[in-house]
């Protein structure tokens, strides 16, 4: 079984609408009620502050301190997490565009914050990703990365990189006379890394179907295929030094035309995760919306049980909405599975009887007006 991670305590001050707030955790799962508008989502997101990134709405620093407050935000959380008891805090110092993001744990400065992933994952499904299967592929690429950081703490800075190194190749290709050996230095670079990110990507996905598979019988949601395409297809049996000549080829010969395109039009940037309905035989964008939803909830479950299991340590689930489309049946299986996982879930609804399911397994708050109550 895997080790139990949880959060003991949260305090923010100046987050969205909280003023300021601290809660006692009891190391259940967390089921956040109240009206649409009275904070839920906020306190989730604050959670959501405790991985790397700029959270599940990837808002912009600035956006996030509570409005008139002329401060930063900040977010503090005690974690029972991988490495044992940890105090965990976040924020910035001030209400200005541009700013980094500031990282203490045990009161001492962390150079990045991808630390954190030392500490504890955390995995997120929210409303805004029900169209993450007609949205461009730009979405999926981003959701697939993340699910790729949960496992691998390098693949971030890995994608950053690639992604420099791209913009001064195209920065370089709009220049009259580019200097060649600059070129061709950022060229291997991109190759390097661009195979590396790929690479990863392709094991994720290859470790997700196979479980996905493995349970397809197994509980009230659909079994998705997945698939990787529009980079290399057909490549990805050979060693990755042959695939990294392949593409630093593909790299020199599209110069001409990435330049007049003002771009790179070949690279892990231009590749899509493909999703199919197994038991339909359907892409999921032309499924219903409620298949959709299954299909994403069965995703993240699985995906979550990875975690679990090649870390050692359940994540922390954070599920907006989960129960608002779902029958009483499957948000009793949901409930189950997420129990079964072994860590805790925070999960938000605006009425309180539809995690009756969840019983004594869940601690239940009330949230209105930028505050929690019991």
């Amino acid at each position: 079984m895997p080790q139990k991670v949880f959060l003991s305590r949260l305090k923010l001050a100046d987050f969205r609408n909280y003023a300021s707030l601290s809660l006692a955790l009891d190391g259940r799962h967390v089921v956040l009620t109240g009206q649409n508008g009275a904070g839920k989502t906020n306190l989730m997101e604050a959670v959501s502050f405790l991985s790397p990134g700029r959270g599940l709405r990837r808002a912009a620093y600035g956006d996030i301190p509570r409005a008139g407050s002329g401060n930063g935000f900040s977010v503090f959380a005690t974690v029972e997490g991988m490495a044992g008891e940890v105090d965990i805090g976040t924020g910035t110092e001030g209400g200005e565009e541009g700013q980094a993001r500031r990282l203490r744990i045990n009161g001492t400065p962390s150079r990045t914050v991808d630390e954190l992933l030392d500490h504890l994952r955390i995995l997120w499904l929210t409303p805004a990703m029900d169209g993450l299967f007609t949205g461009p592929s730009a979405d999926r690429r981003r959701f697939l990365d993340r699910l790729v950081l949960s496992l691998d703490p390098e693949h971030g800075r890995r994608a950053v990189d690639y992604e420099k190194a791209m913009r001064g190749r195209n920065r370089l290709l709009s220049e009259p006379r580019p200097d060649p050996a600059w070129l061709t230095a950022l060229e291997r670079q991109m190759a390097e890394l661009g195979i590396a990110l790929a690479h990863a990507r392709h094991e994720l996905v290859g470790l997700l179907a196979g479980l996905v598979e493995a349970a397809r019988d197994d509980g009230p949601f659909p079994s998705a295929v997945l698939g990787l395409f529009g980079f290399l297809d057909g490549e990805w049996l050979r060693p990755a030094y042959e695939i990294e000549e392949i593409y630093l080829a593909l790299l020199r010969e599209g110069r001409y035309r990435d330049a007049a395109a003002g771009r790179t039009l070949e690279g892990p940037h231009r590749a899509d995760l493909v999703i199919r309905h197994r038991e339909k035989d359907m892409e999921a964008g032309r499924c219903s919306t409620g298949e959709q939803k299954a299909l994403l909830i069965g995703l993240i479950l699985a995906h979550a049980g990875l975690v679990a299991g090649m870390t050692g340590h359940a994540p922390v689930l954070l599920l907006d909405e989960i129960a608002a489309h779902l029958d009483a049946g499957r948000r009793a299986a949901l409930f189950d599975r997420v129990d079964a996982l072994g860590g805790q879930a925070f999960m938000t609804g605006t009425d309180r009887a539809m995690f009756g399911a969840l019983g004594e397994r869940a601690q239940f708050l009330t949230v209105a007006n930028g505050e929690v109550s019991s």
